[in-house]
């Protein structure tokens, strides 16, 4: 009687092995779709007040006076002669004559 209890053991064994050797079937989950981003919008490069009299002063030919640059840039006198001043140790400009400025 041992024999056969034994077999019988074996038997559903080999049945519980089969059954975990077969493959499962995975439910495929639906693939969600995701938005496509657009790029962020580049920001415009905000000029600084050197560069807006820099560009200026590179624009002419013969050189701007003072007080052309404030009309232009709409700088008052102390700022405009604070950056002429700036510039001028950069040696991005020169002094033509007096008051007047041209690139370097």
């Amino acid at each position: 009687m041992g024999l056969n209890a034994l077999s019988k053991k074996v038997d559903k064994i080999i049945v519980a092995a089969s059954k975990l050797e077969k493959p499962k079937t995975v439910k495929k989950k639906p693939v969600k779709k995701v938005a496509v981003k657009k790029p962020a919008a580049k920001k415009p490069v905000k000029l600084t007040a050197a560069d807006t009299i820099f560009g200026v002063i590179k624009r002419s030919k013969k050189g701007v006076g003072v007080a052309e640059l404030m009309k232009k840039t709409e700088f008052d006198q102390k700022k405009t002669y604070n950056i002429i001043y700036k510039l001028k140790k950069q040696g991005k400009i020169k002094s033509v004559e007096k008051g007047v400025y041209k690139k370097a």
